[in-house]
């Protein structure tokens, strides 16, 4: 018997009893073991620590053993499969295996490898399980630009590295939210549940936290909270036994507005504690912010792959193009300019395409030829984030719009009333709200701004 027939009669039997499926553990358990791999091989394998993946190990041959009818461990489990000895779980025998096929449950059929008959598949397919999913809060995409390196990042820190949290960071825009929907059509069938929740009315974190427990408890009530297991208030139970996918959106509207960025609303601090705890407790789940601006807590948390990673997400290269092919632009020799002074940012390209299309008939010359960048509708995008800095982060921001090259921070330009400390937290606050951006030119750190965020500036900002 392979270890897919194992799982799947494992599952079969599992189901019976509690009328759940397998979980991520349980089936790491039954692989390491069929493979004598030690419970903690398998901890590891799991990102979990030993004493659980041992629970959960012995509450699973307690189950075989009552639905076999035959006492079953870690240690003998194998040489029961290999002396064929399989049990009805109605608790009678159904044959012992000597080279027939036998039924069990009567839809699956099982038999020594070496009396296989040649019409059954040497290697069958394990069925996928169909995830639990709940994506009511996400955006409706209606286009997806290529984003294969992204994808491939993303794929590789959640399937590969088992990262617990990720930051998906990025301007308004710039496909954060159509990258993590994309990911989740590659990766849902690695998760037992997957749930979507934006927090652009920014819900107290224990309102959040009910949400998500509901949906992992498949809408059941919600235990008291002396009767929780918790990780800053989310069951870690939870998070341990069933492989779940939890995307936040719109994560800045937690944090306050004309302050740095990071600092948290009052009355919103625990949110931090929650990002900390998830990115540092052993558990199977992977937690994905999508944002504006990174939580101060993510910095200290990416020392370590495994707790945290993050993803600036850029704008769109040569993709792009095909925005102006939907919108029918004319002179495409001079789309790769376009494309460079918006930053390949699909939804800005797309703001000013239509403009193009609608003022210009098309022609980007004509709307080239204007002395100052054109902005337009785009204006009003580029507000939602300026409406959230500091006075510091805008006087830093008028110098940095108002220098005709990249330029150095190693001292504090003498025209600007701030401090040292107050000059560089400021130039931190705006990197971290990706407002400003970083040029190595070798061994010197430059920094700029781009030029549609240069123009805003100029033209708003005193």
């Amino acid at each position: 018997m392979d270890i897919a027939e194992v799982l799947t009669l494992a599952d079969e039997l599992i189901f019976a009893k509690t009328g759940k499926h397998l979980d991520y553990v349980q089936e790491a358990i039954l692989r390491g073991t069929l493979q004598d791999t030690t419970y903690t091989q398998i901890a590891q394998e799991v990102y979990s620590s030993p004493s659980h993946v041992r629970n959960v190990g012995s509450q699973l041959w307690k189950i075989l053993s009552k639905e076999l009818g035959k006492n079953i461990t870690k240690t003998n489990f194998r040489a029961v499969l290999e002396k064929g000895i399989v049990y009805n779980y109605q608790s009678s025998i159904v044959e012992n295996i000597t080279g027939e096929n036998i039924t069990v449950n009567k839809n699956l059929n099982v038999c020594r490898e070496k009396a296989r008959s040649p019409k059954t598949p040497q290697n069958p397919e394990p069925t996928a399980k169909q995830p639990r999913i709940d994506l009511d809060d996400a955006p409706e995409i209606s286009t997806f630009f290529d984003r294969t390196s992204e994808l491939s990042t993303l794929k590789q820190w959640i399937l590969g590295d088992r990262t617990r949290l990720i930051s998906i960071l990025g301007l308004s825009g710039s496909g954060k939210s159509a990258i993590a929907l994309q990911l989740i059509q590659h990766i849902q069938y690695e998760f037992d549940c997957i749930i979507w929740r934006s927090l652009r009315n920014a819900p107290p974190l224990q309102t959040l936290q009910t949400d998500l427990i509901q949906f992992c408890r498949g809408g059941a009530p919600v235990p008291a909270p002396e009767e929780r297991a918790t990780t800053g208030g989310l069951p870690l139970e939870y998070l341990r036994s069933h492989r779940c996918l939890i995307v936040l959106d719109d994560v800045q509207t937690i944090f306050s507005s004309q302050q740095l960025a990071g600092n948290y609303q009052p009355g919103y601090e625990n949110y931090g504690t929650f990002f900390k705890q998830i990115a540092e407790s052993c558990h199977n789940s992977c937690i994905v912010l999508i944002s504006w601006e990174k939580p101060r807590e993510i910095a200290a948390l990416e020392s370590h792959p495994k707790n945290c990673q993050t993803l600036q997400l850029n704008g769109l290269g040569e993709p792009a193009r095909e925005i102006f092919t939907e919108k029918g632009l004319a002179e495409s020799e001079k789309w790769s300019e376009l494309i460079d002074l918006y930053r390949g940012n699909p939804l800005w390209l797309n703001t000013v395409a239509a403009a193009i299309q609608d003022l210009f008939s098309g022609n980007i010359s004509e709307f080239l030829s204007y002395d100052s960048l054109v902005l337009g509708d785009l204006e009003y995008l580029l507000h939602q984030h300026f409406q959230r800095l500091s006075d510091s982060e805008k006087q830093v921001m008028s110098w940095l719009a108002n220098q005709i090259k990249a330029v150095e921070i190693s001292k504090k330009p003498a025209l600007l009333e701030l401090s040292p400390s107050e000059f560089l937290k400021a130039v931190e606050s705006l990197r971290r709200r990706l407002l400003i951006e970083k040029v190595q030119k070798g061994d010197r750190t430059l920094f700029t701004v781009q030029p549609a965020i240069a123009e805003y500036i100029k033209t708003n900002i005193k």
